[in-house]
């Protein structure tokens, strides 16, 4: 059967035909959609979300030694969390098949940064697999397992956003089961204790070579012989490219297992034709490795170092042909992102933006966007988890350079659980004296709504234990004095806690307890937050004196003109903000 996949669905596919028995992950884009495609094979592949990438990949990796096949997915970044496993576990080689997904984001679509994490495969020796289309992604992800258990080998499925989320078709198989073999304890495989680790060392640098005498005759490279005097070398969604721009025109070195690279297959190729050029995007990796090899080529020189490339870009490039682009005549409006009309986070962050003399430390999540005019909320975002570490950090240093800036951090509460808690930890063990807020949106805002501990369900959709974020601060020390849960709709209840909290000098947690104005409510949304969308609000424009002091909450579902405001009532959720801060009562609450 054929059907129409993007990349995100026919990796999850390939993974259940490959015979895969735990699926683990954190999501983030442009990931999250494997782990989403998983539930649907129902008890054939156990799936769960995991509260970090590092704990994805342990877990993971427990299910491999345990002897089935396994993976683990998260984007870029990601990568950063989980690499002290996963380097070690390169190490030692695996039961059960083993894969992790990586998915990069050239030209940071949704990220904080680029990364190019075919680096990170050369430097902690995992076999890698680059497809460049929903096809492969199916073919290499139902493969992969068994090349882990073939070469004793850790497989990264390294993908972009371009396979992540383009279509194409997919012809789809049958699930192969594999053999699950007894436990048995393999002491000096798995426990790396120095003496067992030197061993380990050694022996990986074999199974290496091996796996680069494989890549030179494996079905994932491929030649395609065509006009000899332009040879391209690629990989990834850059191979569509590169076919693009130069058709028959040229021929192509398509490499689907990237490391080891094949040297001999690459030596060979280069010595058919006139002329190489690398089409790879953000860093030269290819590039690097063929000249290594003593081989002239073109590459970086030509393209971008860095976002993400197109059939544009590499024409222009290597053919010096401009786009051909449709001018319009029509004013194109620029619509930077926002906070959701009715997001919870809106009078917590317009509250604090009343406040004088703070700095604020922000985090990864949809809140971010609490930077954007006319709040100017969030001053700082760098990783997930950071926010209470730079405060506690920025906090420390101010006090001893004799400033009275206050700190306050901001976190979500998935980014919470994810590497928050133990930011959190180190303040109050140090001594810090900064504010930490946790946004408890009742969800994972940003990645599309994803299941998380504090939720009260699994990725499968069973009831779940929920963290008890209140309890969880107290546990890990902080006064129960100096933890204060609010509605975040109500500002009163924000700047009654803000005043209570910020002159302190010493650890406090504000928790904002209000679903995600998006989310599908579940009974327990329902039992707790009764008013969920049974309001809007209405601007009586014989009140409204047009001062705009509704406008300064950012809420998108506010139009303003030249002479008046009226409220979009296909936007309103009733979070009613801005009947709280209008100086003339002129927004009334009324009935859906």
């Amino acid at each position: 059967m054929k059907v129409i996949m993007s990349g995100n669905e026919a990796i999850a596919r390939g993974a259940y035909e490959g015979g895969a028995r735990f699926a683990s992950a954190y999501p983030g884009t442009p990931s999250t959609e494997i782990l989403e495609n998983m539930p649907q094979y129902g008890e054939s592949v156990y799936s769960e979300w995991a509260p970090n990438e590092k704990v994805a990949t342990e877990a993971a990796i427990g299910a491999s030694i345990a002897g089935v096949r396994s993976f683990c997915a998260m984007k870029h970044v990601g990568l950063n969390v989980a690499a002290d496993p996963i380097y070690t576990f390169a190490y030692t080689g695996v039961t059960g098949g083993f894969v992790i997904v990586v998915a990069d984001d050239p030209g940071q679509h949704s990220s904080q940064n680029e990364q190019d994490n075919r680096n990170q495969a050369k430097s902690a020796r995992l076999l890698m697999l680059e497809p460049s289309d929903s096809q492969e992604a199916h073919d290499y992800m139902k493969a992969a397992f068994e090349l882990s258990e073939k070469m004793d080998m850790p497989v990264m499925m390294h993908v972009t956003t371009r396979i992540c989320h383009s279509k194409s078709i997919v012809e789809l198989g049958d699930r192969v089961e594999a053999e699950v073999p007894d436990y048995e304890p393999k002491i000096k495989k798995y426990v790396t204790a120095p003496a067992n680790a030197k061993v380990l060392r050694a022996t990986l640098e074999e199974r290496v070579e091996k796996a680069r005498a494989f890549a030179n005759d494996c079905e994932f490279n491929r030649v395609e012989m065509h006009d000899t005097k332009i040879g391209v070398i690629t990989s990834g969604v850059s191979y569509q490219y590169a076919r693009e721009t130069f058709g028959e025109g040229a021929s192509y070195l398509k490499l689907g297992m990237t490391f080891p690279l094949p040297y001999d297959l690459i030596k060979d190729f280069a010595s058919k034709v006139d002329n190489i050029y690398i089409v790879e995007e953000m860093d030269p990796y290819l590039e690097e490795h063929v000249k290594m090899l003593g081989i002239d080529c073109i590459g970086k020189d030509k393209i971008p170092r860095y976002d993400e490339l197109n059939t544009d870009i590499v024409r222009k490039a290597f053919l010096g042909v401009e786009p051909e682009t449709y001018k319009s005549d029509l004013e194109t409006v620029v619509r930077p992102p926002a906070l959701c009309a009715g997001c919870p986070h809106r009078g917590f962050f317009y509250a604090l933006s009343k406040r004088k003399g703070i700095m604020i430390t922000g985090d990864i999540g949809c809140y971010t966007l609490g930077m954007a005019p006319p709040l100017g909320a969030i001053h700082t975002c760098i990783c997930m988890g950071a926010a209470p570490s730079q405060g506690h950090g920025a906090s420390i240093a101010l006090r001893n350079a004799g400033k009275d800036t206050k700190v306050v951090s901001v976190l979500g509460d998935s980014t919470f659980f994810h590497t928050g808690v133990p930011s959190l930890m180190g303040e109050v063990y140090n001594g810090g004296s900064n504010l930490t807020v946790v946004l408890d949106n009742r969800i994972t805002g940003m990645t599309g709504h994803q299941q998380n501990p504090g939720t009260g369900y699994t990725l499968m959709g069973k009831e779940a234990p929920e963290v008890d974020i209140p309890a969880l601060c107290k546990a890990i020390g902080v006064k129960d004095e100096n933890i204060i849960t609010v509605n975040p709709n109500k500002l009163d209840e924000v700047n009654a806690a803000l005043d209570t909290l910020l002159p302190k000098d010493e650890p406090c947690v504000l928790i904002t307890r209000w679903p995600c104005v998006l989310k599908k409510f579940s009974q327990q949304d329902i039992d707790e937050f009764p008013t969920l969308h049974k309001s809007q609000c209405a601007i009586d424009q014989d009140k409204c004196k047009n001062c705009k002091m509704c406008v300064k909450t950012g809420c998108p579902a506010l139009i303003s003109t030249k002479d008046r405001v009226v409220v979009d009532v296909t936007s309103c959720n009733g979070c009613t903000v801005c009947k709280q801060v209008c100086p003339f009562d002129a927004i009334e609450e009324v009935t859906r």
